[in-house]
């Protein structure tokens, strides 16, 4: 009988979040499994999901970088009727067939403005004559939290819903109890995958693209201006990348007026377009990444070995990119620069500093979204 999961995936600002949950639901349909992608928000165009069941809950954003408000597509908060709307949808979904399977991305370890949502959720699945397999998906570094008690309670929360936890990392080079301070008590529960590369096909890109370039770029793009103001004038200040192109991917989540903005402003030897999904084989020509710190980013940047500046996203209380491009930076193998006192020329000097790197590949542990199918599928397994 043919196995079926049902993979849960809420992103509010950047789209790595989905980018995860995507690979791992086509790394379980290529070992047999029927899979249901549920999404909280709108999918980004360059994602594949070729082969998933892709079902679009009622979407949500957040309207800041400290997640202070979550709001709809049409910028309205959320209020009881949209949450009990929306997880009547989720049920919904949940109930359209028995599953084998269920991952939540992130959950319990964030997302607890879901809460209303994903404790239905649970609750509904745990009463089943044969509840599914509970797992949870995240990455390497978690944002932490200013009570401590919302921190045992998720590992409380783990504790009593969850059989598995995936953890995205490569432990010799980041550990959940990096970031996360009862990660103890979850020990039993947490199985290192490696980091998870984007699924689906890469295309080359057209002959020439990214040759000897600076290749600029910021994910999604939320609440990326500054960083993007910045690197549209840079050029001419680098001494190292002043005779090259600099192509800046704006991503699909900055509007059209201020896209249009970046292009005018764009001097000579500077091209703006739009994020693209050839984005990889172009770093693989490039003479340069700058880019902020994300999880996916950073795993094109190891994988191709180009010398990168990072200008890892810290507003509010965001922490996440800033551990990870520590981490990078201490082994040698990325230039930091910070946002919070960005300017034009640090930024250019940063890109003047980073071309003094060798390129090299950091021999981290990939393979993530295979490793994680491999384990969620040995523990369907073992529950016969």
């Amino acid at each position: 009988m043919t196995q079926t999961a049902f993979i849960y995936v809420q992103h509010l600002l950047g789209t790595g979040h989905a980018v995860r949950a995507a690979a791992i639901g086509k790394a379980l349909v290529a070992r047999g499994v029927e899979v249901t992608l549920a999404t909280g928000n709108l999918l980004p165009p360059t994602l594949d999901t070729t082969g998933l069941e892709i079902v679009q809950l009622p979407p949500a954003k957040s309207a800041n970088a400290a997640f202070s408000r979550i709001i709809t597509l049409d910028g309205d908060d959320i209020d009881p009727a949209w949450k009990e709307m929306r997880t009547a949808a989720t049920l919904k979904a949940l109930a359209a067939k028995p599953y084998d399977l269920l991952l939540t991305e992130t959950y319990p370890f964030g997302r607890r403005q879901f809460e209303f949502e994903l404790a239905s959720v649970l609750d509904t699945v745990k009463a089943l004559d044969k509840p599914p397999l509970i797992a949870c998906s995240v990455r390497d570094i978690l944002v932490p939290k200013n009570e401590l008690w919302k921190e045992e309670w998720m590992a409380d929360k783990a504790l009593a819903y969850y059989d598995r936890v995936l953890v995205h990392a490569d432990p010799d080079f980041i550990t959940l109890a990096d970031s996360f301070p009862f990660a103890h008590k979850v020990e039993n529960l947490v199985r290192y995958t490696g980091y998870v590369m984007r699924a689906g096909d890469r295309p080359e890109p057209p002959e020439g693209d990214g040759e000897d370039e600076v290749i600029v770029s910021c994910g999604g793009g939320a609440l990326a201006e500054a960083f993007l103001s910045a690197a549209v004038d840079a050029r001419p200040l680098s001494r190292r990348a002043g005779d090259c192109t600099w192509r800046i991917l704006v991503g699909h989540n900055i509007s059209e007026d201020d896209f249009q903005d970046y292009r005018r402003r764009a001097g000579e030897g500077v091209i703006v377009e739009r994020a693209r999904p050839d984005f990889t084989g172009m770093l693989k020509r490039a003479r340069l990444s700058v880019s902020q710190a994300g999880y996916n980013t950073i795993l094109d940047i190891l994988d191709t070995g180009v010398p990168s500046v990072l200008v890892p996203f810290a507003q509010a209380t965001e922490t996440e990119q800033a551990q990870r491009a520590k981490a990078l930076a201490a082994r040698g193998r990325v230039v930091v620069a910070e946002e919070h006192n960005l300017t034009t020329e640090k930024l250019a000097q940063a890109a003047d500093d980073a071309l003094a790197l060798p390129r090299s590949h950091h021999h981290v542990l990939l393979g993530g979204a295979d490793k994680s199918a491999d384990i969620l599928m040995e523990d369907l397994k073992a529950r016969g």
